[in-house]
């Protein structure tokens, strides 16, 4: 078995001592994802485009380790205004439809004033190839 830490080429990665993602074994734990574009280094100015650039950079992140959102098991979502809650959870659910993660929500200040959203992943390699059985505890 072996531990595989991926690096997206951030510069706090290499400054603060971590990783992208760490996948041990078929788990995929992956760090704080914002929505920077990790080439340009731009960060768009809505939660809502920096929301769909965090997926974008989520969804190249698991590919890289064998992975994609339908492996995802759990997400924890940061959103620093309340206001743009029901928009970007609006988008989420697009996003997540049919795979419906555990999932926690958010708001507080984050590590800077340009950060309005990140997203923290942790997925399971072949989860989304699973049987799915639904249960509910609702009346």
């Amino acid at each position: 078995m072996e531990i595989v830490k991926l690096k997206s080429g951030s510069i706090l990665e290499h400054k603060e001592s971590y990783s992208r993602i760490v996948a041990l074994d078929n788990w995929i734990f992956m760090s704080l994802t914002s929505g920077r574009d990790f080439t340009t280094r731009v960060m768009p100015d809505t939660t809502l485009e920096q929301a769909r650039n965090a997926i974008k950079n989520v969804e190249g992140a698991l590919a890289a380790v064998g992975c994609s959102l339908a492996d995802v098991v759990r997400r924890r979502l940061f959103i620093t205004r309340q206001e743009d809650v029901p928009e970007v959870m609006a988008y989420m659910g697009e996003v997540f439809r049919g795979v419906d993660p555990a999932s926690c929500v958010s708001c507080s200040p984050l590590g800077g004033p340009e950060y309005l959203f990140e997203i923290e992943i942790t997925a399971y390699r072949g989860a989304g190839a699973l049987a799915v059985k639904n249960l509910s505890i609702s009346l």
